[in-house]
């Protein structure tokens, strides 16, 4: 009886560790071009999940539930977060706020994939990175399995030029928000970082018309899940509309009471939609 509750034991202990071993987290830099990229890796699955952070945001920063959490729920996925050159852990080099900034990024994450030897994959994009993903969508669509966005638009508005100056100051941003980024630039180079970033869109808005990525989202074939949250405050409301008349096939889901940052205030029931939008059959 004793050999048998010590097998049971045993037998237990081993899957445990097993699945510790499964779903925890490895950071680590892959040479890309002349970057070093800093990425976390979560899950050994075959498939693959790019995790694109916002503005000056970074992997832990902006996606840590998802870093944690969604590998259970994907048990054929490796989850992939990167910081872009420039942000995070992938300093240096000094950001490149070039007017097409978001063009080299979209380019930096195809060759990290490949790098990785996962030339194929799915993307979560926020913000920032739903701009980057939908370029990567558009321009290179052999690459890229499923899309999802959030916080995204393909051009900058009027309102949205209004929005940014409204936030320029970071000392108006409130603890929560801006705390975790300070934590990562120090206070100082994070309020340089940030106003270099603003003045980048506003600079897109007037020598490129406002122009970020529409005419990728019309050659966009991947399968699209938009979500959104319905007051969120750093997006013009009519960038959803533009993106569901111009994307060919899209799913959508609104959080009534959702602002900009949708994935980290409803985490769990975020996480549960992804993941059933990428475990569908396509």
């Amino acid at each position: 009886m004793f050999r048998a509750i010590n097998k049971n034991i045993s037998s237990s202990f081993k899957t445990i560790v097993s699945a510790i071993k499964r779903y925890k987290h490895i950071e680590h830099k892959v040479k890309v071009n002349e970057f070093d990229i800093n990425i976390v890796e979560s899950g050994k699955g075959d498939k693959s999940v790019l995790l694109m952070p916002g503005a000056v945001g970074s992997n832990w920063t902006d996606f840590k539930p998802q870093i944690e959490q969604l590998p259970q729920l994907l048990p054929n996925y490796t989850v992939i977060a990167w910081d872009p050159p420039g942000y995070g852990k992938s300093i240096p080099p000094k950001r490149n706020f070039d007017l097409d900034f978001f063009q080299n990024d979209a380019r930096q994450a195809v060759q990290l994939m490949k790098a990785l030897n996962r030339p194929k994959f799915s993307i979560l994009g926020w913000s920032d990175g739903g701009v980057t993903a939908l370029i990567i969508a558009g321009r290179y669509p052999e690459n890229v399995d499923k899309l999802v966005i959030w916080g995204a638009n393909a051009y900058v508005s009027d309102e949205d030029v209004n929005i940014l100056k409204g936030v320029r100051d970071v000392k108006n941003w409130s603890a929560r928000m801006r705390e975790p980024l300070e934590k990562l630039y120090g206070a100082e180079r994070f309020a340089e970082l940030w106003n270099e970033w603003v003045d980048s869109i506003l600079n897109i808005y007037e020598k490129c018309e406002g122009d970020l990525c529409m005419k990728e989202v019309r050659e966009i074939k991947a399968k699209t899940f938009i979500l959104h949250g319905k007051k969120d405050p750093m997006l013009a409301k009519e960038h959803v509309p533009y993106l569901k008349q111009h994307l060919r096939g899209f799913k959508y889901h609104e959080f009534p009471d959702g602002k900009h940052n949708i994935h980290l205030r409803y985490a769990e029931e975020y996480n549960k939609l992804v993941a059933n939008f990428l475990l569908e059959k396509s």
